[in-house]
């Protein structure tokens, strides 16, 4: 284990928790950086197939997004219909790439997904919300989400 007793928690990232003073406002109380994110679950990394993609940006997805669009297992496919976490996760990033086209630091995009649960095999209408943004060191990065989520 490492700082923290998470394992992927480095160096950098308690850099980044150090507080830090404004002159208007003083010191930060508190902050939640995306590393944190990765490292709580709260965010699952998707960058390895955006890049395959061509999203040359890195790119998370909430876990609520996850959930909804992309989470399906053997038990799913034997009461539903036969799909993949992989083919699923594959639409959502296609599509993110294709809505990007239009540009702007948020974006809204439909996809149609099975949703779990159920013994539903229709596909249904989704509609997730792209934000393009500082990361911790300020590089742009996306964050794909459910519409109501910031």
């Amino acid at each position: 284990m490492t700082m923290y007793g998470h394992p992927n928690f480095t160096q950098q990232h308690a850099e980044a928790l150090k507080p830090e003073t404004d002159p208007i406002f003083g010191e930060v109380i508190h902050s939640y950086t995306r590393a944190q994110a990765h490292c709580d679950g709260v965010l699952i990394d998707l960058s390895d197939t955006a890049r395959e993609a061509g999203i040359a940006f890195p790119v998370a997805i909430t876990k609520a997004a996850w959930a909804d669009c992309v989470e399906w297992t053997d038990e799913d496919s034997k009461r539903q219909t036969y799909q993949d976490e992989a083919g699923r996760l594959w639409d959502v990033i296609w599509m993110l790439k294709l809505a990007a086209r239009r540009g702007g630091s948020e974006i809204r995009y439909q996809l149609y997904r099975v949703p779990r649960g159920g013994r539903g095999v229709r596909p249904r209408l989704v509609t997730l919300k792209a934000i393009c943004g500082p990361g911790d060191q300020g590089e742009a990065v996306i964050t794909v989400m459910l519409p109501g989520e910031d």
